[in-house]
């Protein structure tokens, strides 16, 4: 199986965008992602700063190596597993019980709760990353293939954007 450049790119250059977002978010406010590092219980409390650093500096390196091609295969996998951790560390706090914290995913201005659609969310985007290790399709790339990866990323933050705002939001009483 073989991936289209065109699709490759625009996958890449969407999670590539995704985590330099998410990694700068978390940076201007540091003590705030290891609060939500810690805050899901997964790690004794002095690793915690020392592990929402280290989340924070993969996240900036995979979003670089994306783009160089010696490393893209190696880099969609580092994606790949880093969305995996997110959604299990999510999953296992769910089991449980604890959905009031924040997920740390967006930093400070993007808290949201834990849920099973961030457990979903993580999965999916973990899978597609793995497309990104696939072997290209050996063709010519050429300016509408420009084009249609920019207007695939274009839309695709759009969507991110819109899902997100979704996802903040309080259930609604029932």
């Amino acid at each position: 199986m073989r991936i289209d450049p065109a699709l490759d790119l625009a996958l890449r250059a969407g999670l590539a965008l995704l985590f330099a977002t998410s990694a700068f978010a978390k940076l201007r406010e540091p003590h705030a992602f290891a609060d939500a590092v810690a805050s899901y219980r997964l790690l004794p409390g002095g690793l915690a700063a020392p592990a929402a650093a280290g989340l924070v500096a993969a996240e900036l390196a995979l979003a670089a190596a994306l783009f160089v091609p010696a490393l893209r295969a190696l880099a969609a996998l580092g994606v790949a597993g880093l969305l995996s951790l997110y959604a299990v560390a999510i999953a296992v706090n769910l089991a449980r019980g604890r959905r009031d914290i924040d997920c740390g995913c967006g930093g400070p201005a993007g808290r949201q709760t834990l849920s099973e659609a961030l457990v979903l969310r993580n999965a999916l985007l973990a899978a597609a990353a793995l497309a990104g290790a696939l072997p290209l399709v050996q063709r010519a790339f050429g300016w509408l293939d420009a084009l249609t990866v920019f207007g695939a990323v274009a839309s695709a933050s759009l969507l991110w954007v819109a899902a997100n705002a979704l996802l903040a939001r309080p259930a609604l009483p029932r």
